[in-house]
């Protein structure tokens, strides 16, 4: 019997997406990520754990700009919605702040301590938070682009799924731009996988929470959609999918390869302003930026 696409096991599943037994030894991508990101946070201003939300584990860790009206990147952390915080992610700031980004890495409750829905009310919060005073960061909140890494990615879907309007008073176009990288948009496989008990997903849940399933009918934000050549071929399906979705809708899906790159180093370009990656995103920003005020961005 198939769980899920062509896939009759857990293991075979567990195969696609179990980034730690893919990977290896896992020691050498927390030292740098935890390093890294120790690094940034002593080299650049920042204000870190600023509570957007009522629980402890809302909180945001700030990188401003050097001049005021500066676009904002906010970056969801990945982790598979389980593991990990903000801290582990400082390092993502170099490259924008470089540029010229306020930088705002977001902090999340994890599950099982909290459902997948839960977490996402929490990154629909951070937004409601950062258009409201992201200003005294040198930040200008008219100018907000979402990136997020793997289930960060996934949150970046959610977010440009939202009802801005509706559910906050918001812009409808309050984002301006998202960049999932190595995203999950389709939850369906992880029912039938290791985490399972971590996730506790259900029908209803997947449903209410695959951005596959909630692709914007109207207006929705430009993509700009990475991950690494040698991550699995479900990885690349994930985005895929997704892509051909929001395209389907007449929305505007860009995609930048990454070859030679896996899950986790897929988000290394961030530290380098240089970098191609960094590059790509910055590009993106400033073509955004160009469509909706007529303005430029210096270099």
């Amino acid at each position: 019997m198939k769980l899920y696409r062509d896939f009759v096991s857990q293991e075979e599943i567990d195969q696609q997406y179990n980034i730690e037994a893919a990977v290896g030894d896992m020691r050498p991508y927390v030292e740098w990520f935890v390093g890294g990101s120790a690094k940034a946070r002593a080299e650049f201003d920042c204000v870190l754990d600023v509570p957007f939300g009522p629980t402890r584990d809302e909180t945001l860790d700030i990188f401003p700009a050097k001049s005021p009206n500066a676009p904002v990147l906010l970056f969801v952390h990945g982790g598979y919605w389980r593991i990990l915080s903000s801290k582990e992610f400082s390092l993502v700031a170099r490259g924008p702040v470089a540029h010229d980004v306020t930088v705002v890495v977001s902090n999340y409750s994890l599950c099982p301590k909290v459902s997948l829905a839960e977490i996402t009310r929490q990154s629909r919060a951070t937004v409601a938070w950062i258009a409201n005073n992201i200003a005294r960061y040198n930040g200008d909140a008219s100018r907000l682009f979402v990136a997020g890494h793997s289930a960060g990615g996934h949150q970046v879907g959610m977010l440009a799924a939202t009802d801005w309007v509706g559910e906050y008073g918001l812009p409808a176009d309050v984002i301006k731009g998202g960049i999932p990288i190595s995203g999950l948009f389709d939850l369906r496989p992880f029912r039938h996988s290791w985490l399972q008990p971590k996730l506790q997903l259900d029908a209803d849940l997947i449903e209410r929470q695959s951005p596959l399933f909630h692709i914007p009918e109207h207006a929705a934000p430009p993509l700009l959609v990475t991950l690494g050549g040698d991550e699995s071929s479900e990885f690349h399906r994930q985005s895929a999918d997704y892509v051909a979705a929001w395209r389907a809708r007449g929305h505007r899906a860009e995609e930048f390869a990454q070859p030679g790159k896996n899950h986790l180093t897929a988000i290394g370009g961030f530290e380098d302003k240089d970098s191609d990656l960094c590059r790509a995103v910055m590009e993106f920003i400033k073509r955004q930026v160009r469509i909706h005020s007529g303005s430029g961005m210096s270099d």
